[in-house]
């Protein structure tokens, strides 16, 4: 795996928590909406004994699973700070920062730093080459999520 590869691990994680957040909130949001209709009709019998139970269930399932993932996130950013800060040119770590931590586009990180996006390409490549050769030597910082 490429430092790049490694670092970009963050943004699938996060997007991963940000749909079991939406998955939680449509749950919730079902699962405070129901109202039942009383009629004289009878229904076909369900499997489940308690639909609303359920629902609360699958919730608190999921609430469990998000803050495992939160979890999860939490010590790989920890652990990409580090690799980071393992690259002596401050300037070169700001880049790393802010695309690998931040997600800013190319032209944002230019502007912050006040450079053209060329120069800051050029900085990132040879950012990611220390990179590379820090995971190399280091087999507990390289691990895929």
């Amino acid at each position: 795996m490429t430092a790049k590869e490694y670092l970009s691990q963050a943004y699938m994680l996060e997007q991963l928590i940000k749909s079991k957040q939406n998955q939680l909130s449509s749950l919730e949001s079902i699962a405070t909406g129901c109202s039942s209709n009383i009629t004289g009709m009878p229904r076909n019998p369900s499997p489940s004994q308690s639909p609303m139970a359920d629902a609360k269930c699958r919730i608190v399932d999921l609430e469990n699973e998000l803050q495992k993932e939160l979890a999860r996130l939490i010590n790989y950013k920890i652990r990409v700070l580090e690799l980071i800060h393992s690259v002596q040119s401050i300037e070169c770590q700001l880049i790393l920062e802010k695309r690998y931590l931040f997600y800013m586009p190319w032209e944002r990180i230019a502007q912050d730093l006040n450079y053209s996006v060329g120069w800051v390409m050029k900085l990132h490549r040879k950012s990611l080459c220390v990179v590379d050769e820090v995971l190399c030597g280091r087999n507990d910082l390289y691990e895929q999520f």
